[in-house]
C-alpha cells in the first residue's frame, strides 16, 4: 500500500503591499502584538512564536521603530481590512455634478422651474452645473446669457456658492455651483 499523499498547501502570498512572515526584512527589533498585549522582541523570537501558534507574523506598522508585527491569522486579517475599507467606501460621500441647460431668451416660468430643480439638486448635497447654449446667431446675445446666468446665481446663493464664474466654452458659457457646508 502506498504511502499517503501528502496535499501541497500554496503559501499565502499578500495581494496588497503587507509584508508577512519571512517577507519582513531588514528588522531586528519588533514590537510583537498579541492578546497578551505588546512587547519589544528580536524578530527571530517574533516568528518563531508566530510559528509555534500556526498563525502568521503581519507587518502591521512599518514606518514605526520598532517595526509593528501582530500574530495573526493572515487570512482573518485582510477579511477584517476589505471590511474596513467596504465600509468606508460606503460611508464616503459621492458627490454628481448635475446640469441644467438654458437659451439665451429662456422665460420666466422656464427659469424659475429650473431654480426650483437646482435649489432640490443642491439641497441633496449635489453640485450644479448651469449653462447657455447659444445656437445659430445667439451667439450676439452674450449678454443675455451672462445676466441670466448671474439672476441664477443670486436665486441660487442661500443653498450653494459659485465656484466658477461664467465662462464661455465654445458655443456655451458654463457656470459650477457648488452646495453650502452643512452645519453639523
Amino acid at each position: 500500500m502506498p504511502p499517503p499523499r501528502r496535499r501541497f498547501v500554496q503559501p499565502q502570498i499578500p495581494q496588497d503591499d503587507t509584508r508577512i512572515n519571512e517577507q519582513i526584512r531588514g528588522v531586528y527589533t519588533v514590537r510583537l502584538v498579541d492578546e497578551s498585549g505588546s512587547r519589544i522582541v528580536s524578530f527571530d523570537e517574533a516568528l518563531a512564536e508566530a510559528r509555534r501558534r500556526e498563525l502568521d507574523l503581519v507587518e502591521i506598522a512599518p514606518q514605526a521603530d520598532p517595526v509593528v508585527v501582530k500574530i495573526i491569522d493572515y487570512g482573518k486579517f485582510r477579511y477584517e481590512q476589505q471590511k474596513r475599507e467596504k465600509e468606508q467606501r460606503k460611508k464616503a460621500a459621492t458627490v454628481e455634478v448635475k446640469e441644467i441647460r438654458f437659451r439665451p431668451h429662456t422665460d420666466t416660468h422656464d427659469f424659475d422651474f429650473k431654480v426650483k430643480h437646482a435649489r432640490q439638486f443642491l439641497s441633496e448635497g449635489d453640485k450644479v452645473k448651469a449653462w447657455v447654449q447659444f445656437r445659430g446667431r445667439d451667439i450676439v446675445y452674450k449678454e443675455a446669457g451672462v445676466e441670466l446666468l448671474t439672476r441664477f446665481a443670486e436665486a441660487l446663493s442661500d443653498l450653494g456658492k459659485l465656484e466658477q464664474e461664467p465662462t464661455m466654452e465654445g458655443r456655451r458659457m458654463t457656470v459650477f455651483f457648488a452646495p453650502n457646508k452643512k452645519k453639523a
